[in-house]
């Protein structure tokens, strides 16, 4: 029940205090086991840097394919051999630059083989890749390689270099920029030390001496591997540091538990910079050695999918909630024998599915009807959808709405939830084949160790648990307190070990009459309604809630379709459309406690965007920019009672 902390006495917690004994239980009580499998006396016994993993994956694969970038007409392949040898000219070329231990290497631009490339490489020199997201205004460009120190810096075009600060005052340790495109002579003069990718590696095929093997023999568990800024919902963004012993820890325990291999094709489409793409592009391809597919863009993921036919998939909530938009919208407009075939087949999907998930026969009739319904329905759907030959699909980064994993499996597309943070190095938690429960985030990842504070916050010690936060001990000390992350995320876990995400603790809304409200899986459950795309939901200090929601076009279109509606009429303003809305609150509002209702909304005029602020590169609403930039609106529905 959302806002309801409805903790079973099985469920694991522990007291966070502030007393000089191990915090997490001061008293030196014996405390309940916490969820997971706990932890090896020492876990990184066998600690070989990833760089080191790369390579012999390379050596052992070859001639196989390590990744793809699509050309014009197809799908263009870079052997295991090609790429090693890439990463040794990328290493070699930054020595020759003066890199040295500990140096940032900064990388903007989206996901590219070259990205990858750079990053395995500054990590080969005891050096730290660093991503910047390809969306960030030119104040956070310049934050974060002042912050990092970076003298390195690779950029993609010449929109992204044109927000580079270019004068020694505003970066002064920047000295070296790598262009993958070839530099107009206006741009290489304001710009020092300019010089192109395929330079770069030259002079690094060209070097006469070759330091890389002694740094990578000097590389220990506890150096740093890779530094993560924060997308961050609220606040500046703060980087996270990860160790070498971090990343091998948990690449090899996400490989274990994944039983991926060589055959396996994921995409990379989202961010690099965010620790879940750089997880499964780079640290989790140089252990297994499975193929990488560089999306072109985000908006051709669509057209890739179907091309590449992943056999991994990972994907944030939006991502699932626009392909199930897509997917409605061509159910609605089946009829007659197709469209009661289609609701059929949903039937039988979810009934199925549901069956397997909670361990109970399926028996001979249900699994007659889910085979015909296969052959008949479900098949088209998925090889629709790119994910026919999929047998992995995962969601994460925001909660998602437990209607759309019913959805999905009702399509016989079974979407498993994950959980975890960047200071945690990725996940904490796994829904794997025969572990899953629709609305539970999974189990922990074995290794690892979760509890619950006498405040509902969820709790995560580990290995893979971040070093510090650069240069801000404080923080650091705030979210680590004996050993234990303080996540900041409310939740529970159950007597079976299923964890369950209910709400952010910062997000928390403490009503005027006070009671306490997670408005996250509030506004997940009306994003999963057709015709909105974002909702942010508001009553902070207030008697009733309140939500703030922008439309997703492509539904409004559908609608207005069906509805007989002119097009060029301002739709979102239209009655017909506010009627639908309303009903879809109320949808919501019947499984929610009545202190949880929505009594009101507004529907914005601007759409909520990455560039505008509001939205986070992993697609996350930014709760505080939005209630600042819309408090007028808040405050009139609040006044028009």
């Amino acid at each position: 029940m959302v806002g309801q902390k409805n903790h079973s006495s099985q469920e694991t917690r522990v007291p966070i205090t502030n007393a000089a004994t191990d915090p997490t239980n001061p008293s030196g009580a014996q405390m309940p086991p916490p969820a997971g499998m706990g932890r090896s006396p020492d876990p990184l016994a066998a600690f070989e840097p990833l760089p080191v993993t790369f390579f012999k994956t390379a050596s052992r694969l070859g001639k196989r394919s390590a990744y793809w970038v699509r050309g014009e007409h197809e799908w263009e392949a870079t052997t295991w051999q090609d790429y090693a040898e890439q990463v040794s000219a990328a290493a070699r070329s930054l020595l020759s630059r003066g890199v040295m231990r500990g140096d940032a290497v900064a990388i903007l631009s989206f996901n590219r083989p070259e990205w990858t490339t750079l990053a395995v490489a500054a990590m080969s020199i005891g050096a730290v890749p660093v991503g910047i997201y390809w969306t960030s205004p030119e104040q956070d460009i310049r934050y974060i390689l002042n912050h990092c120190k970076a003298p390195v810096l690779l950029v993609e075009n010449e929109g992204l270099l044109a927000k580079v600060p270019m004068g020694l005052e505003d970066a002064p340790h920047l000295r070296h920029i790598i262009t993958l495109f070839a530099p107009n002579p206006q741009a290489a003069s304001l710009h020092r030390n300019l010089s192109a990718w395929t330079d770069f590696l030259g002079q690094g095929r060209a070097a006469k001496h070759d330091g890389v093997q002694s740094r990578l023999n000097s590389i220990e568990p506890e150096d740093i591997g890779s530094l993560i800024y924060t997308s961050g919902t609220t606040g500046p963004a703060k980087a996270v540091m990860l160790s070498h012993g971090n990343l091998w820890w948990t690449s090899n325990a996400m490989s274990k538990v994944f039983e991926a291999n060589e055959h396996d094709r994921v995409i990379s489409y989202l961010p690099l910079a965010h620790i879940a793409e750089q997880m499964g592009s780079l640290h989790n391809q140089s252990v297994i050695g499975f193929s990488v597919y560089f999306a072109s863009s985000m908006e051709a993921l669509g057209e890739h999918l179907k091309e590449v036919k992943p056999t991994i998939f990972f994907g944030v909530p939006r991502v699932w909630e626009k392909m199930q938009a897509a997917i409605v919208t061509k159910l609605q407009q089946a009829t007659g024998t197709k469209a009661k075939l289609a609701r059929w087949a949903m039937r039988v999907g979810q009934q199925w599915h549901e069956a397997q998930l909670s361990g109970r026969g399926r028996g001979p009739w249900l699994n007659l009807q889910m085979s015909v319904a296969g052959k008949l329905v479900h098949h088209k759907v998925k090889e629709a959808l790119g994910f026919s030959q999929a047998r992995l699909l995962s969601s994460g980064a925001a909660p998602i709405a437990p209607e759309t994993l019913r959805f999905f499996a009702g399509m016989d597309v079974l979407v498993r939830e994950l959980y975890g943070q960047s200071e945690a190095c990725g996940p904490s938690t796994l829904s794997l084949p025969g572990s899953t429960r629709v609305g539970s985030v999974g189990k922990p990842l074995a290794g690892t160790e979760m509890a619950v504070a006498n405040d509902g916050e969820l709790l995560v010690r580990g290995p893979h648990i971040f070093q510090r936060y650069m240069g801000q001990p404080a923080a650091t000390a705030e979210a680590v307190v004996g050993g234990w992350l303080l996540t900041g995320d409310l939740g529970r876990i159950d007597e079976d070990g299923y964890v369950y995400i209910t709400g952010r603790k910062k997000d928390l809304i403490i009503t005027s009459g006070g009671k306490n409200i997670s408005p996250g899986n509030i506004e997940a459950a009306l994003m999963d309604t057709r015709l909105i795309e974002y909702a942010v939901v508001c009553g902070d200090g207030r008697n009733y809630l309140v939500a703030l929601l922008t439309l997703d076009q492509q539904a409004l279109l559908a609608f207005a379709g069906t509805h007989g509606l002119a097009i060029n009429a301002d739709l979102s303003a239209h009655p017909a459309v506010l009627v639908a809305i309303q009903e879809a609150i109320e949808h919501v509002n019947a499984n929610q406690p009545r202190v949880a209702h929505i009594r009101k909304f507004k529907v914005l005029n601007e759409p909520l965007t990455v560039d505008s602020g509001e939205l986070t590169p992993t697609l996350k609403i930014k709760r505080k920019v939005v209630l600042e930039r819309h408090l007028a609106d808040v405050n009139a529905l609040y006044d028009a009672s």
